[in-house]
């Protein structure tokens, strides 16, 4: 009788243990105002996007990339340029609202344009609150815009991406 106490209880153990340790982060961060592609997809405003229509906050890869969908496959979508995406009316400065669902430590906040960074916010490795504010001059440009708005993660290897589609 014992054993089998035993043996249940370490089966227990281990099979919980597997399971923590294997589960992935449930959530990251986005911008959800001006909506970015993937609120817009989340909230069903565009079609057809795939897994991000459920988990608008996991848009992660490695720093330095250039992309809506940070190099996830399964994200594609968000690069897609042949898809309608709406774009916002916005004046010369817009504020960007990110929702934060895991406050990593930051080091910076970086706002692009293309190939040209527009705006950088430096936190210093400091953790941000569940919200995340940022008032960004988009210098003068007009027509419609993409914005490729990236959170650096201060001690891993990683961003979040996330891009938005303005009208000036």
């Amino acid at each position: 009788m014992r054993r089998t106490v035993t043996f249940l209880a370490t089966a227990i153990i281990a099979i919980a243990a597997t399971v923590f340790i294997a589960s992935p982060a449930s959530a990251h961060g986005y911008i959800s105002s001006p909506p970015s592609r993937q609120a817009m997809c989340a909230q069903g405003r565009v079609s057809n996007c795939g897994d991000i229509i459920y988990e608008p906050q996991s848009v992660e890869g490695p720093k330095g990339l250039r992309n809506c969908h940070g190099n996830v496959g399964r994200f594609s979508q968000l690069s897609d340029e042949s898809k309608s995406w709406p774009a916002t009316s916005v004046g010369n400065s817009v504020t960007f609202n990110w929702v934060l669902t895991a406050r990593h430590a930051t080091s910076t906040w970086e706002y692009y344009i293309g190939n040209t960074r527009i705006a950088i916010f430096n936190d210093g490795g400091r953790q941000p609150g569940a919200t995340v504010s940022h008032n960004v001059s988009l210098g003068g440009r007009t027509g419609r815009l993409k914005v490729l708005a990236v959170w650096n993660i201060a001690d891993t290897a990683n961003a979040f991406y996330s891009c938005v589609d303005l009208q000036r």
